[in-house]
Formats: C-alpha cells, sequence, structure tokens
C-alpha cells in the first residue's frame, strides 16, 4: 500500500510529482535547516483516488491522525485546545505553479473556543478575532462553496459603519460582531453550522482542495499553460505563523532577482500586520521589500542570507513566501520563480557569466514562446503620448485596448475581435478567463507579487499594478484620475515594462530583438537582452539536429525568413502564386473543355510561373526550395455557383440573354463538390488535366537553367501533393521527369511527395520507392485522420472539446502525439526501412510549435518548416530539442 503522508523532513525537491512542488520545496527547505514550520503533506496520489472515486482512500484517515498525533507533539499544542490551539493552514500544491488557481484555507482549528485560547496566549484578542473571521470567510468561499461577496459585503459593511478604510482599522468588537454577521451567513447560505471540530474543518479542507484540480479556473489555467490535467494536486498541512500579530509581525513575497528584467537586488513586497494572502490577493497595498531593513533589520537580514542561500542550492530564481511573527522570520514557500520572457534570457546567460550554470542548462531553461514574446512591438518613443499615470510595471510589454471592468466583458469583447484592457482594483482567481481575452491588465492595487502580477507574467501578458492613481469604479464604469474621468469602451494603451498608462492607442516599433534577426542591430551594440539571445540562439544552432526551414510563396517572404536564419524553403505554395490577377486564368484552365483553350490557358500561366520561381530561387540561392505542385481546392479558383445561378435567373427574367454566364454555370455545375477539400485538387488534379503539373515543372527548370547561367546556385525540390497510392506518384514523376529531360537533360532536381492522408503513412514503403523526400503535411493529415475541417469546426464545437477535456489545446495548434504523431512516426518508419537515406521533413504550421518540434527531433525528421516570424522559435526549440 502506497505512502500517502509525508512528513516535511521525509521529502525533498525532487519529489515534486508525488508531493506537489509546494510539498516538495517545503520538505528541501526544512532539511537545508531552514526555518519551517513544521507540517506534512498529503500525496498527489491520494488527490487522484480521491477525484477517481469522490471519495479519499479509506486508509488516509489513519495516516493524517498519525501525522497530526506528530504534529501537536512537535508542536506542545492540539487542534480546538481552548488554553493554546493548534492552528494549521490547509494549502493545495501541484506538481507544476499554479499559483491562486487552487484552494487555500488558513486558520483551520480556530472555534467558539478556541479563539479565547488564541486571544490569551497572543495576548491580542483583536488578532485572534481576526484569524476566526479570516478562517469562516476562507472556508465559507473555498469549502462551503458561497459567493465571496457574501463575506466582503459584510466587511464592506462594518468598515463603513466605523468609518475605516481599511481592515486594520476594526476593533476587537467589530470583529466578534463580524465573526457573528459571517456565521449567521453561513447557516443562511449552506443549512448548517459553521463546523466547531478542528479535525471536520480540516478534512472538508483537503477534500476541497482536492475537489479544486478540477474547478473551472484551474482546467482553464492549466490549458491556457499546457499542464497535464491527470497530475492531481498535494495538499500541505502546515502549522500556523501569524503576520498580523501586530506591526512587528508582516507577511511578504521576495524574488532572489527581479522576475520583470532579471537583474540582481532586493526584489518583492512586505506587508506589516498582515497574513500571508493579503499580499498577493492585492487587497492593501505593499512596501518595498527593502523597507524591511528599516522595520526589523534582523528579519531582514536573515531573509537575505537565506535567499542566497536558495538561490545557490537551486542554481535559479527563486519565489519565496514567508513570515515574520514578532520578529521571527518564518518560511512559508519556495520554488523557481516564474519570470517574464525578457528575464528568463538575461538571467539564464547572467547565471553562465557567474559560473553557476553551463551554456546546455541556460538553453534549457528558456523557450520558444518566451522568445515569441520578446519578438512583439514596443511604443515608440518618439509619439506622441498623453501620460495619465505612472505605476508598477509588473509584466512586460505593450498592448492598447478598450477599457472593460469585468473579466465577462473582457471575453465578450474579445469574442467580437476587439481588443481590450482589463482594468480593475486587484484582480483574483476567478478573473482568469478574462486575463486570457485581455491584451493587458490594469489594477489600482497590488505589486510585483500581487495575484495580476503573477499569472501575466506566467502567461506573457503586459500587466501594470498598483496604480494608485486611478479610482476604479466598476459600478459606474468609470476610471478617475486627476480630474479626468475615462469610461468602459475608451482606448488606452498601458507599457508593462515602464508602469506607464497613456490615453488612446500609441504607435509601436518593432522590439530590439527582431531588429537583430532582421541584421539591423548587431548582437553587440550595447542591448544586453539582444546580446543574451544571440548567446542563446548561437548555442542553439550549434547543437541542434534538426534543420529549419520556412514556408515561404514570395521573395520577400523568403528573403525576410532567411535574415531570420531559414535554410531553404519548406513549402512553397503554388496554388498562392495565382490568387488575385491571376485567378481567371487558372479558371479558363480549370473550365477549359477543349485542348485549344487547355492550351492557351496555360501558356498564358508559364511565363508567370518562371518569373514567381526565377524570384524565388534568387532569395534563396544556395539553398533548398521545396516547391509544391498547384493543389487547389476548386472552389477557391472557380466562380461561386450560387452567385452564377441568381445571376442567370435574373437574365432570364429580364427576358435577356444570359450568354456566358450560362454556359458558365453549367460547367461550374459540372465541377461542383460538396467537399472540396476532400476533392479534385493535389495530385489528382494533376492527372486529370493535361500539362498542369508540365506547365509547372517547365517553369521550375527553365528558372533553374537561367540562374545556372547567372552562375548561381539555384536548388528546387519538386513536390506532389495529396498523394495516396504509389501508382499516383510514379505517373506524376513520369511526367515531371520526361519535362526535366526536356528542359535540363538530366536532372538532379529531387521529386518527392507530401504525406498528409493516413493512407500514404500507413503505405510509407511503398511510396518510399517512388520518392526522393517526404515532407509531412500535418495541417491536412490532421484533417483526415481526425476526419474533420479546420475551417468549420474550430468555431463550431472546439471550445467545447477544450471544456470537456477532449482536446488539451487544438490539434491543430499542436500536433496529438496519439493519433496523427503515430502516423508520422509509421511514415518515418516505413519509408526509411525501404529507402534509409529518405530526407524527411514536415511543413504544416506544427513546424512552428515548439512541443511539437520536440516531437519531430524524437521521430527522426530531418527538417521543420513554418511561418517565416517563426523561425526563431524553431531555431531555439530545435536546439533545446537535442539537449533533452
Amino acid at each position: 500500500m502506497p505512502k500517502l503522508v509525508y512528513d516535511f523532513a521525509e521529502g525533498n525537491k525532487e519529489m515534486k510529482d508525488l508531493l506537489g512542488g509546494k510539498g516538495a520545496n517545503l520538505a528541501e527547505m526544512t532539511n537545508l535547516g531552514l526555518p519551517v514550520p513544521p507540517g506534512f503533506t498529503i500525496t498527489t496520489d491520494a488527490c487522484r483516488a480521491y477525484l477517481a472515486t469522490g471519495s479519499c482512500p479509506p486508509e488516509l484517515a489513519d495516516e493524517i491522525d498519525h501525522h497530526v498525533d506528530l504534529l501537536q507533539e512537535k508542536m506542545g499544542k492540539k487542534l480546538g485546545q481552548a488554553d493554546d490551539p493548534l492552528l494549521v493552514s490547509v494549502r493545495s500544491g501541484a506538481a507544476a505553479s499554479m499559483p491562486g488557481m487552487m484552494e487555500t484555507v488558513l486558520n483551520v482549528g480556530l472555534n467558539d473556543d478556541s479563539v479565547n485560547g488564541l486571544a490569551h496566549q497572543s495576548g491580542s484578542p483583536r488578532f485572534a478575532w481576526d484569524a476566526y473571521r479570516r478562517l469562516i470567510q476562507m472556508f465559507g468561499k473555498t469549502v462551503l462553496d458561497m459567493k465571496g461577496d457574501v463575506f466582503e459585503d459584510a466587511l464592506e459593511a462594518a468598515k463603513q459603519a466605523k468609518g475605516a478604510r481599511t481592515d486594520l482599522e476594526l476593533d476587537t468588537h467589530d470583529l466578534q460582531a463580524l465573526v457573528k454577521t459571517f456565521k449567521q451567513a453561513v447557516h443562511e447560505h449552506t443549512g448548517r453550522e459553521f463546523p466547531q471540530d478542528p479535525r471536520t474543518q480540516m478534512d472538508l479542507a483537503i477534500e476541497a482542495v482536492f475537489g479544486s484540480w478540477n474547478s473551472d479556473r484551474a482546467i482553464l489555467y492549466r490549458r491556457q499553460e499546457r499542464i497535464a490535467t491527470d497530475l492531481g494536486t498535494a495538499v500541505n498541512i502546515c502549522s500556523m505563523v501569524f503576520g498580523n500579530l501586530g506591526m512587528e509581525s508582516g507577511t511578504g513575497v521576495a524574488f532572489t532577482r527581479d522576475p520583470s528584467s532579471g537583474q540582481p537586488g532586493v526584489y518583492g513586497d512586505y506587508l506589516q500586520n498582515a497574513q500571508g494572502e493579503d499580499v498577493v490577493a492585492g487587497i492593501r497595498n505593499t512596501v518595498p521589500l527593502a523597507d524591511l531593513e528599516q522595520i526589523d533589520k534582523t528579519s531582514y537580514d536573515d531573509l537575505m542570507a537565506i535567499m542566497a542561500k536558495l538561490e545557490g542550492h537551486y542554481r535559479d530564481l527563486c519565489d519565496i513566501e514567508f513570515t515574520v511573527e514578532r520578529g521571527k522570520l518564518w518560511m512559508l514557500q519556495t520554488r523557481v520563480g516564474k519570470r517574464t520572457a525578457a528575464a528568463a534570457f538575461r538571467i539564464a546567460t547572467s547565471l553562465i557569466d557567474e559560473g553557476v550554470i553551463d551554456t546546455g542548462e541556460a538553453l534549457r531553461r528558456v523557450n520558444g514562446a518566451q522568445l515569441a514574446q520578446l519578438m512583439f512591438p514596443r511604443f515608440d518613443a518618439d509619439a506622441d503620448k498623453e501620460l495619465i499615470t505612472k505605476a508598477i510595471g509588473a509584466s512586460p510589454g505593450a498592448a492598447s485596448g478598450k477599457v472593460v471592468f469585468t473579466s465577462a466583458a473582457a471575453v465578450e469583447a474579445a469574442d467580437q475581435g476587439e481588443k481590450v484592457i482589463l482594468v480593475r482594483r486587484e484582480t483574483n482567481p476567478d478573473d482568469l478567463h478574462g486575463m486570457i481575452a485581455a491584451q493587458g491588465i490594469l489594477t489600482s492595487r497590488g505589486g510585483k507579487t500581487s495575484h495580476a502580477a503573477v499569472v501575466a507574467r506566467g502567461m506573457g501578458k503586459t500587466c501594470v499594478c498598483g496604480a494608485e492613481e486611478l479610482d476604479v469604479n466598476v459600478a459606474q464604469g468609470t476610471i478617475k484620475v486627476n480630474g479626468t474621468v475615462l469610461e468602459a469602451g475608451e482606448l488606452i494603451s498601458i507599457d508593462g515594462t515602464t508602469g506607464e498608462v497613456f490615453r488612446g492607442e500609441v504607435p509601436v516599433v518593432p522590439s530590439p530583438v527582431v531588429q537583430y534577426f532582421e541584421g539591423t542591430l548587431a548582437p553587440d551594440a550595447g542591448d544586453e537582452l539582444v546580446a543574451a539571445v544571440h548567446r542563446l540562439m548561437t548555442h542553439a544552432d550549434e547543437v541542434r539536429r534538426l534543420g529549419v526551414r520556412t514556408n515561404a510563396d514570395t521573395a520577400d517572404d523568403a528573403a525576410r525568413a532567411r535574415r531570420f536564419g531559414a535554410e531553404g524553403i519548406g513549402l512553397c505554395r503554388t496554388e498562392h502564386m495565382f490568387l488575385g490577377e491571376r485567378r481567371e486564368s487558372v479558371e479558363r484552365l480549370i473550365l477549359a473543355d477543349n485542348d485549344a483553350d487547355r492550351d492557351a490557358a496555360l501558356a498564358e500561366l508559364e511565363p508567370l510561373q518562371r518569373g514567381d520561381f526565377l524570384e524565388l530561387l534568387t532569395a534563396m540561392d544556395g539553398l533548398p526550395v521545396t516547391i509544391r505542385l498547384i493543389d487547389p481546392p476548386l472552389h477557391e479558383f472557380l466562380p461561386s455557383m450560387e452567385d452564377l445561378a441568381v445571376k442567370v435567373a435574373l437574365a432570364r427574367e429580364r427576358g435577356e440573354d444570359p450568354g456566358r454566364d450560362a454556359a458558365l454555370l453549367a460547367a461550374v455545375e459540372r465541377l461542383h463538390e460538396e467537399n472540396p477539400m476532400l476533392g479534385l485538387r493535389g495530385v489528382r488534379l494533376g492527372l486529370v488535366i493535361p500539362g498542369l503539373f508540365a506547365m509547372q515543372v517547365r517553369a521550375i527548370a527553365s528558372a533553374a537553367v537561367e540562374l545556372r547561367e547567372q552562375g548561381k546556385d539555384p536548388q528546387p525540390e519538386i513536390m506532389i501533393p495529396l498523394v495516396g497510392a504509389v501508382q499516383e506518384l510514379q505517373l506524376a514523376r513520369d511526367e515531371v521527369e520526361r519535362v526535366l529531360t526536356e528542359v535540363v537533360g538530366d536532372s538532379d532536381i529531387p521529386i518527392g511527395t507530401m504525406i498528409e492522408l493516413p493512407r500514404a503513412a500507413v503505405l510509407a514503403d511503398q511510396i518510399a520507392e517512388a520518392a526522393d523526400f517526404f515532407s509531412f503535411g500535418t495541417n491536412d493529415l490532421t484533417q483526415t485522420t481526425w476526419g474533420f475541417s479546420r475551417d468549420d469546426v474550430e468555431g463550431a464545437f472546439f471550445s467545447q472539446y477544450l471544456e470537456k477535456g477532449i482536446f488539451a489545446m487544438s490539434p491543430f495548434e499542436s500536433i496529438d502525439r496519439e493519433g496523427v504523431g503515430a502516423l508520422v512516426r509509421t511514415g518515418v518508419d516505413r519509408g526509411r526501412a525501404a529507402k534509409p537515406d529518405l530526407k524527411l521533413g514536415v511543413c504544416g504550421e506544427h513546424g512552428g510549435d515548439p512541443d511539437s518540434i520536440h516531437f519531430f527531433h524524437e521521430a527522426g525528421l530531418d527538417y521543420v518548416s513554418c511561418s517565416p516570424f517563426r523561425i526563431p522559435v524553431a531555431r531555439l526549440e530545435s536546439g533545446r530539442a537535442a539537449l533533452a
């Protein structure tokens, strides 16, 4: 029978899958001899059992009893003891950090009797009754599923009756009355009394924490952060220490480096006479951590020494929660801290320079999503701007949008395609869906360690916190600041680096990182961030096995991708070359009903194609260019059957001759397909329309000949799309080789195919006999494997599939490893079994997705191909995949 409960002294930081991140790190700090309040951790195994059956494992109660007895013996106190009660916190702690997404209950063990013992033991009746009202409030929301407004409204009413601005101004009598009000609210809303038995409180709180793993906000956060759904959470039972025992006590959050910039120093927030959740909730504005040196130098010095020890031990930025209880420092949590993208790169390279980690480890500590954030534009420093206020830059970026005051409004506006800034006094975990929908978050309370700041940094959202000058009135839908009134719907801009808030939309300029990739900013030009990116990108290029190509159909896209580091083109979609003015030529070709008309259309298209390929091959001179022969779903190049039918009907109704429209309608009706994505396209079109593929191949070959005569080194590769049988490929290849022989004689131009049908993957050994290379078209492979159309289903039911957990994310965003991925592996294995030197790539947009790139590395592909802007991400992730 597996052990379900571990004392803090029994674990270590490597056990986070079992003990959760919080429990594993509490154990690690305990073993390091740091001042951690005694306690124990209930494992994620117990949580998974609870989630599977709806009840705790039978043996769990006995294990908890044993550890409660040990804790009581160690503390010299008992739960519910009238004269000197033991109080504990019940806190969640998943393996992956999910700040604020699951539940916490503090002060468990207080009841109508023990509150008096706490008052006597502490010498502060006010403190004891404040702790009791906090327990009832948190228990009501967390365990009894009551709305938080019930308690917050009662607290606000008590403050108004007292004429108080903050809860610190409420005295013992006020808090006793508030406890009575809270208990009445519990009875009214639940039909039962607030539980007086401490062990009942603990058991119910444990189950509530387990259940919070599947709360809406936790599910949404896991989906956003790509955290597995089946991990479960541990529960930490920790003896309480109190930061709300007067002004010589307090609570805080500290970082060993600035989580926004990565700079070393003293960073964090401290709040006197406060309990743990007050800091991250942003209910009261904190003071900078550096102020603790003047408030309590002994605790400050102890904290600085512990922070240095933890960073040295973890070899990374550490995020620390602590409490000072009447001058005694206690450590409540540490973890490797969330940081901004810029901080991630700066910290990684700083730790190299400090000799703490090597370059490989530094590369592992950054990722493609962070690099993509660094490539977003910034506000133009020279633009005219109307500054409203300046506060705390909590998460960098430049964001503009319309003001909204609620998460629901943010989601509704985003669904309509509008960009919004979510403005709140402070956010809480229930605001997560609005934070995801918004371009940025602005709060009037809180600091760099508030809920808004921590969650925004984790998501890469722009955030400005602690804008105290803002009077945010959610009910009226207004912001008042320095005589200015802003209403919902007005445009504002926020700078998450400087903390500045501007009225209106501020123009943006390219980021220095993009300028570096474009080659207009040298890595040694003095920009510290660019220098850090350059160092890690250089190492990624040195160690990666995967090549990185681009998807490009124009010379401009190809040239940009090459500047970004592309090593060729993995997909040129030739059908894109026929949109716009050329569409009529393709239309005439498809609708031609005799050889003369068809030949005329082909003759018109060939020189246009030749010019396209000359430009493309020139832009990628010396690098491979995979050109996919035309693959148009016919509806993209034919006039609308419905529009033609209306025109013909109206003409006939007016007694007019519909002329060409009638003939065109008849042809379109003849070629109409119910599902064009599964119709006459790809290799099928090339085999059915004589001369179509030959025209394209002739244009490719003649362009290559001309460039070689100019001393250039064109390297075209010809790809035949939508092949499902080797016979199709062989017939098409025969025609391609015939044309190549006519134009260039003996040709070394490779001929391959796109693997985008399940049948092609399963029969890849047969198809490989007629192919020089494969390129996996994972967009179509995903559609045909799942049996749905991307254009239709993403808006129709994907959101419900995500909510129900069928998808962790869209299979078009990140490859479905179990289904589509299995077909890719089959294609790789069978293809290489038949032809060991078969070159293999991928050219769907999955080629730029970080997680998918790691899969393609594992599967043995030779290269990935993606859109130009994602080239740096693909290079970085290919390097990280090689080190995994």
